[in-house]
């Protein structure tokens, strides 16, 4: 699949970008303090077009598995629906575990931040989202600029048509130049070095 690399260095789109990266980050806080009250490393989960708390990484073994799913390839479990009971439970003890899990229930919802929406933010850049669902696309701040890597181009001649003929349009960042792949990477480098 070819990629199309550009830049901008409008103050407007590089505060889009940042305020992604730092909602981001919040995110991340908020789902270690969820697994704080849960004891146990919360991951991130990605879809195509949000970010959100997935599973929970516990320490302990098959007696977790009333209130939580088994571990994923990972070791993250997630919180069931309902308590897993054996057949023939005593009434009192389906009881008690039905109680813990509604405890477990609201301490999850008291403290599990809400999902980011990321294409919000690419619909504020001015990019068509349904492109990025099919061809993808990143983007990160780094020296005072934006950089993107979309599977599709962008151009403000053909947006600027297309919007004034009515026609669907890939979207178009303001101040954005088309660089050489090798630009990007070493922005990309540089960001990632400073990051770690």
């Amino acid at each position: 699949m070819q990629q199309y690399h550009y830049r901008s260095t409008d103050p407007a789109v590089v505060a889009i970008v940042q305020d992604c990266f730092n909602q981001r980050q919040a995110l991340r806080l908020a789902a270690d303090r969820l697994g704080e009250a849960f004891g146990g490393e919360v991951a991130l989960l990605r879809s195509t077009t949000d970010v959100m708390p997935g599973g929970i990484k516990l320490k302990g073994g098959q007696e977790l598995d009333v209130h939580w799913c088994r571990p994923d390839q990972w070791g993250f479990r997630r919180l069931r629906v309902k308590p897993k009971t054996a057949k023939g439970m005593p009434k009192a003890e389906r009881e008690a575990l039905q109680v813990e899990h509604q405890r477990l229930v609201q301490l999850w919802q008291e403290h599990c931040p809400a999902s980011l929406d990321v294409h919000a933010f690419w619909d504020r850049l001015g990019v068509n989202t349904g492109n990025l669902l099919l061809s993808g696309g990143l983007f990160f701040t780094q020296h005072g600029a934006a950089f993107f890597c979309m599977g599709f181009a962008i151009d403000q001649a053909k947006h600027l048509a297309n919007i004034a003929a009515g026609k669907p349009s890939a979207g178009w960042i303001e101040g954005a130049e088309e660089i050489l792949p090798s630009h990007y990477d070493a922005a990309r480098r540089d960001y990632n070095r400073e990051a770690a």
